[in-house]
């Protein structure tokens, strides 16, 4: 069994300005970075101290999870591309109002160059089995407990998938640097708890 805490980075100023960012590389702002150290802050408090971070390859997620990593004196986090944000093709950076305008609701609009929903869902679960495969190596024997740094989509879906769809609710937004925290057995994915940042 490994523990499982997903991270969402922290803010943007395409976060700020409500605009989707997708793949599209944006940096963390300086609220971004306080968030970051606020979530390693709490984390350190856990009475199970993580074993490992990882993160998204793009800039935002992976400073999170390097800001994260020195406050609790890990390793420098590994990386894995298929831990990235979804893809949303046309939409990437126009501001959320206007993606309602043209395309309608979120979860079933068609935008041009959009990853489906389907295939992201199947990416962040590869992804993920490959990093706790990797920290299960190199931790074995002992039980790992990881912290995985992503986006706000990606996570959303690993939820739905380890709720059979229960959480979180339509509409609901995920916080930047909330934390979720999962049950990772025999490759299968259940919700343990999750709080806002």
């Amino acid at each position: 069994m490994t523990h499982l805490t997903m991270i969402r980075h922290g803010q943007t100023d395409w976060n700020r300005d409500l605009r989707i960012q997708g793949s599209t590389d944006i940096p963390l702002n300086d609220t971004g970075r306080a968030q970051a150290r606020e979530a390693a802050q709490a984390l350190a408090l856990r009475p199970e101290a993580p074993t490992c971070v990882v993160s998204s390859d793009l800039s935002r997620a992976r400073e999170t999870a390097e800001i994260i990593a020195e406050i609790l004196d890990l390793e420098t986090p590994r990386v894995y591309p298929a831990l990235r944000e979804r893809a949303y093709g046309e939409a990437e950076g126009l501001e959320t109002a206007e993606f309602f305008q043209r395309f309608g609701d979120w979860h079933t609009a068609e935008v041009p160059g959009a990853e489906p929903w389907p295939e992201l869902r199947a990416r962040a679960l590869g992804g993920l089995a490959e990093a706790v495969a990797d920290i299960r190596r190199d931790t074995a024997p002992a039980p790992a407990s990881l912290i995985v740094v992503s986006h706000g989509a990606l996570i959303r879906e690993l939820l739905r998938h380890a709720t059979a769809g229960a959480f979180p609710p339509p509409g609901q937004r995920l916080p930047n640097a909330s934390a979720y925290d999962l049950r990772y057995e025999r490759e299968r994915l259940s919700l343990l708890s999750y709080a806002g940042a």
